[in-house]
């Protein structure tokens, strides 16, 4: 079912908030938290961030291809292969957040500016078919959200684990 205006508004809104969701979570995580695991085959921080970057330039190229390409096909990726593939602890917390804050500004400016059309047309998602605009909008504008909160409740079972309260 298509978003109303206010609906898609509003999703564009949190869209654009996220990323400052995102570092609100990351300052409550003390230094030595940030790569701590709540168990073997789950992300720390730093990791959730370094997939937040990657997340966050498939979504551009996403809703780029779903909007100006004829018959668009969105390609799914193997998101623990990557965090594992490319050592998210190894690269850098500050350009990954970087990378989120750009790619989701600069994103902000273009959805904001996409015609009613641009939101109903479909693509090919190699893993759940039929993919709209809107249901892009739908995914990301939630996408770092989720996010933080899975940092936060990291946070919660590290001191936890350190028989810390608060």
């Amino acid at each position: 079912m298509a978003l109303a205006r206010a609906e898609r508004e509003a999703l564009i809104q949190r869209y654009a908030e996220g990323p400052a969701r995102l570092r609100a979570a990351l300052a409550t995580v003390p230094a030595a938290a940030l790569t701590w695991r709540p168990a073997p085959k789950e992300w720390s921080a730093h990791e959730i961030v370094c997939h937040c970057a990657d997340a966050e330039t498939n979504a551009y190229a996403r809703i780029r291809y779903l909007v100006a390409e004829t018959e668009p096909v969105i390609v799914g990726y193997q998101q623990a292969e990557w965090a594992a593939t490319f050592d998210y602890h190894g690269l850098p917390l500050e350009t990954a957040l970087a990378t989120v804050d750009a790619v989701r500004a600069h994103t902000t400016a273009l959805i904001r500016r996409l015609p009613e059309a641009a939101w109903t047309r479909a693509g090919r998602h190699t893993e759940s078919g039929r993919y709209t605009g809107e249901d892009w909008l739908r995914l990301y504008a939630e996408h770092l959200e989720v996010h933080a909160r899975q940092i936060e409740g990291n946070v919660a079972q590290w001191r936890a684990a350190q028989g810390r309260v608060g």
